[in-house]
C-alpha cells in the first residue's frame, strides 16, 4: 500500500489515545492503524506549500521567497507579542492578519518534558497541545487578541519556561505536576491589561499517545540526508513518529517535502 504526496503536519483527533492522520491532496492515512507495521519513506522532491514550486525548503514549510513574503510566515506568528493588528497596524496584509490575530487565544501551562508557558488560538485547544506532546495542559488566560497573549506570555516565561525539550518528551522522561497550583503561582504576574481574563475554575487536560513503546534514547531522521528510510512504526507523540530502532521523523519539521510512504 503507497501513499503520496506533500507533508504538512499530522492532524489530530482527541481521544484515549489520540488519533493521528497524514493528509494528503487526494487521501489520507490514519497512522494508528499502522502501528506495529513496516513504513517506508522516501523523498521525491520538494513542493513549497504556498507557491507549490519545487524549491528547496527554508522554514515552515516555505521556499525562502516565501518566508519572507506571505503574511502566514510573519515575525508575530512566533513571537506574538509583535501582533500589530489590533491597532490597525500591517506587517504583510492586514486583511489576513486581522482574520487570525483578532480571535480569542489562550495562553497554557503545558507539561511534555517540563513545564512551559505558550500560547494558541482558542481554535487550536486541545490541537496545540497534542502537537508539543504534553500529557497534560491546562488554560491560564483567554484574552481577544494575540497581542495581549503575546505580552502575557513574554512576562510568564520570566518565571517558567517557553520551549519543549524535544528528547525527553519522546523518551517519556516526563514528571506530572499539578498545574492548577502553578497557575495560581503565575497569576501575580499577568500583566495589568490580560489580569481580568484570568481562568481559574477549569481542571488539566490529560492525554494519551498511541505509543506501543518509547525509545531509550532517539535519533532524528533527516530526509535530506537520508532521503530512503524503512522501520516499524512504534508510535505518535506529538509531531513525530517513532520507530523501533529508536528513529524519529519530525513531521512538521518536514512539512513541504513531497514524498512517498510505502506501508508492509
Amino acid at each position: 500500500m503507497t501513499y503520496e504526496g506533500v507533508l504538512r503536519k499530522m492532524q489530530s483527533e482527541m481521544g484515549r489515545p489520540i488519533q493521528y492522520y497524514m493528509v494528503f491532496e487526494n487521501d489520507f492515512l490514519n497512522l494508528n492503524q499502522i502501528l506495529g507495521r513496516q513504513l517506508q519513506i522516501d523523498f521525491v522532491k520538494y513542493q513549497c506549500l504556498n507557491c507549490g514550486q519545487d524549491r528547496p525548503i527554508y522554514r515552515q514549510g516555505f521556499c525562502k521567497t516565501c518566508f519572507y513574503e506571505t503574511p502566514s510566515a510573519g515575525d508575530w506568528i512566533m513571537r506574538p507579542e509583535l501582533s500589530t493588528a489590533h491597532i490597525d497596524k500591517e506587517d504583510r496584509d492586514l486583511a489576513y492578519e486581522k482574520k487570525v490575530q483578532l480571535q480569542p487565544h489562550i495562553v497554557y501551562l503545558a507539561n511534555s518534558s517540563n513545564i512551559k508557558v505558550g500560547v494558541t488560538r482558542k481554535s487550536q485547544v486541545p490541537t496545540r497541545w497534542i502537537d508539543q506532546g504534553a500529557h497534560e495542559a491546562i488554560e491560564i488566560v483567554e484574552v481577544p487578541n494575540r497581542y495581549l497573549a503575546g505580552i502575557t506570555e513574554v512576562a510568564l516565561k520570566d518565571h517558567v519556561g517557553d520551549k519543549t525539550n524535544w528528547r525527553k518528551m519522546l523518551t517519556n522522561d516526563v514528571d506530572d505536576k499539578n498545574l492548577m497550583e502553578w497557575r495560581s503561582k503565575l497569576k501575580q504576574y499577568i500583566p495589568d491589561e490580560a489580569k481580568a481574563y484570568f481562568i481559574d475554575n477549569n481542571n488539566e487536560t490529560h492525554l494519551e499517545f498511541p505509543v506501543l513503546r518509547y525509545p531509550e534514547k532517539v535519533k532524528s531522521l533527516n530526509l535530506s540526508k537520508t532521503p530512503s528510510f524503512k522501520g516499524i512504526l512504534k508510535g505518535i507523540k506529538g509531531q513525530y513518529l517513532i520507530f523501533e530502532d529508536n528513529t524519529v521523523f519530525n513531521v512538521r519539521g518536514n512539512e513541504g517535502y513531497y514524498v512517498s510512504l510505502g506501508i508492509n
